[in-house]
């Protein structure tokens, strides 16, 4: 087969077209450490890259979702902390008013300290983190979650913030507390009834929390005790008020001081002296109550007046329920605490799983698109050889003419 010379020249070209192409990519591989600078470089290659580039940016995203909630954790672990020590206090102090030597002036002073206390506990619930964003606030709607209703005499306390928190996952924890549940879900009295004495009790009766001896027995209904004397004898008569019917086996039964008292599940120790006419009520303890309105019963009961025995037994009563009551909330906080401290725990091993995927991403990430430089080099080097030494035989068989030889 006859080939032109015409022909041989616009091969020859083509090739080293193609050789310098070839060098100059590689050239830029080399100056970007990159094997794949654009998707046409390797379609596949730049197809799973990009797939190993998202990973990895999913994980970083998770980073630093984690670094924000632990620094969030931290500090409303500082918060609870603070709390259990305030509560702790508290409960001291309310022991200390529930001491019968105490006069008025005492008992007002105790009171005062329970107030700063409080104060202190509402700002403790709406502390924020350095972000600005409640720590207590649950899902959020609201920078400050816990709201005083002022005007209402009673420091009532109402939650403002949405209610829940985020689900804890393998790699993301949640950035806030769901405060209602530490602050505002303590169980009234014993949780299950409530044993109140009546507004016009003028005897030295008092009741205590009470305790559930029969759950099946248990009718949730709403009683009253009513005392009398007959003949000098103390008795009292126990009424279903839900039915309107008199208590099996509790109707003018001797009361003694420190007797004990059962019925339909229930059962709760009496001391002290009624006179006849009063009362007690039980009533379903189906409302929850909270930390701040219990401080504030004890506060109000602190500064009842003293002078009669049925305020003196009212104000022991009811001291000895927020003591209760103090309690359960005490144990609430102290178990939000203990969350925190464990997701911190978690957030540590977190952060281990995903550093330790970040490292194989990015290792995955340079096994598709880093170019080895040593390799790169040296093919660089051995290409460009070859450019310039077909270049030069190129040059050297162009100057090449039959009519040289014919002279």
């Amino acid at each position: 087969m006859r080939v032109t010379t015409a022909h041989s020249y616009d091969t020859t070209i083509a090739q080293l077209g193609k050789r310098q192409s070839d060098l100059v990519k590689l050239q830029e591989n080399i100056s970007t450490g990159k094997r794949i600078n654009r998707a046409s470089d390797d379609p596949v290659g730049a197809a799973l890259a990009e797939t190993v580039r998202n990973r990895l940016a999913r994980v970083q995203t998770d980073q630093r979702a984690i670094d924000f909630s632990r620094t969030s954790m931290q500090q409303a672990e500082a918060a609870l902390g603070e709390g259990v020590d305030l509560i702790q206090n508290v409960r001291e102090l309310m022991v200390a008013g529930g001491n019968g030597s105490y006069d008025d002036s005492q008992r007002e002073a105790v009171a005062r300290q329970i107030e700063g206390l409080r104060d202190q506990l509402f700002s403790i619930a709406n502390r924020q983190d350095s972000a600005g964003r409640s720590l207590f606030g649950g899902l959020g709607g609201s920078s400050t979650p816990f709201v005083q209703e002022f005007g209402s005499g009673s420091g009532q306390v109402r939650f403002d913030g949405q209610l829940g928190q985020q689900a804890a996952t393998d790699v993301r924890l949640p950035q806030a507390i769901d405060g209602y549940q530490v602050f505002m879900r303590i169980p009234q009295g014993n949780g299950t009834f409530l044993v109140d004495q009546g507004a016009t009790n003028a005897g030295s009766l008092r009741s205590g929390i009470g305790q559930v001896t029969d759950l099946s027995a248990l009718t949730g209904h709403d009683y009253q005790i009513d005392f009398a004397e007959v003949a000098g004898q103390k008795q009292y008569s126990v009424t279903d008020l839900t039915t309107a019917s008199p208590v099996a086996g509790q109707t003018n039964v001797p009361y003694h001081d420190g007797m004990q008292i059962e019925f339909d599940g229930m059962s709760f120790e009496l001391t002290g002296v009624p006179q006849g006419g009063d009362t007690l009520d039980i009533t379903p303890a189906d409302t929850p109550t909270d930390l701040f309105k219990v401080m504030q019963d004890a506060i109000d009961a602190l500064r009842s007046p003293s002078s009669a025995p049925g305020d003196a037994a009212r104000r022991t009563q009811n001291l000895g329920r927020a003591l209760t009551e103090i309690d359960a909330g005490l144990d609430r906080v102290s178990l939000a605490r203990g969350q925190a401290g464990d997701w911190l725990n978690r957030a540590d091993t977190i952060e281990s799983t995903l550093a330790d995927r970040e490292v194989d991403h990015t290792a995955e990430q340079s096994s598709l698109e880093d170019m080895d430089l040593v390799k790169g080099i040296s093919e660089f080097q051995s290409q460009q050889i070859g450019l310039e030494a077909a270049m030069k035989s190129y040059a050297s068989v162009q100057k090449l003419s039959l009519f040289q030889y014919v002279s």
